[in-house]
């Protein structure tokens, strides 16, 4: 996610920073824009030149002062709040007064980010869509002390890198996760309870509603851990048994089988 937000910003001409906890990852964030950027050239949305010129205005570090000038600092790290706002914690040591604190978070409410800092009226949710160079969203998370001026900053920025724009309240799930991880965890009760198969369940529905991928194959490219943890916040943050999460996806999480990045999900990768 970080590398994908940080190829829309380069080609919305931001020069950015690109931090990350080692050399290594650092290097697959590089090759990961360097092949983005090169498949725009190859399909003759992007000139050379301007994949070059975009190139330039990289830099990458592994320490989080070379931060210390942005305008606003995303942070994508792990789904995990206390990760979260160590890291907000940090930013807001070293980012200069006045830089925005945006967290790419889908589901951690962000007035608790921003209650980390000694500026709550600087951070905002940022949540960029995945892949990120292609899907067009992003939701924008106003926290209880996010300030207008934060707000519009923020959504300027967003429209620069070409992204359509939508606001929601800081409530559990925001927009997107609030109606989508229900769906996927309905698929999994469904698939528990004989309902059909995974293939059927997921041919019904994307058929049937016109929907890219199906239900079932979705959670396995999201990751089912992720899913999981997202319906838990649901299920905590907004008391109703409706969002409790499925034990089929839990039995699942707790055998490794997360789907697409461990090689087996729903679907065997």
């Amino acid at each position: 996610m970080g590398a994908g937000i940080a190829q829309v910003a380069l080609q919305a001409g931001f020069q950015v920073t690109l931090a990350d906890v080692s050399e290594a990852s650092l290097a697959r964030g590089r090759a990961g824009i360097e092949k983005g950027l090169g498949k725009l050239v190859e399909k003759g949305k992007l000139t050379a030149e301007a994949r070059d010129a975009a190139l330039k205005k990289l830099a990458t570090a592994t320490a989080i002062s070379a931060v210390k000038d942005v305008d606003a600092g995303i942070e994508a790290v792990t789904e995990n709040e206390e990760l979260k706002k160590k890291l907000f914690k940090e930013l807001d040591a070293v980012v200069r007064p006045g830089g925005i604190l945006a967290s790419n978070t889908s589901p951690i409410p962000i007035t608790r980010i921003g209650a980390s800092t000694t500026r709550p009226e600087a951070v905002i949710g940022m949540h960029f869509m995945n892949p990120v160079p292609i899907m067009a969203l992003v939701e924008i998370i106003r926290g209880a002390a996010t300030s207008d001026e934060t707000y519009a900053a923020t959504r300027a920025m967003a429209e620069k890198m070409g992204k359509t724009t939508v606001v929601s309240k800081d409530f559990p799930g925001f927009i997107v996760n609030r109606i989508l991880i229900p769906m996927l965890n309905e698929a999994c009760f469904a698939l528990t309870e004989g309902l059909a198969t995974v293939e059927d369940i997921d041919t019904a529905m994307k058929l049937g509603t016109n929907v890219p991928m199906g239900p079932l194959t979705l959670a396995d490219f999201i990751g089912l851990d992720t899913v999981l943890y997202i319906a838990e916040v649901l299920h905590k943050g907004l008391g109703d048994d409706k969002y409790r999460p499925s034990p089929l996806l839990r039995q699942y999480v707790e055998a490794g089988w997360l789907g697409k990045k461990s090689g087996r999900g729903f679907y065997t990768y």
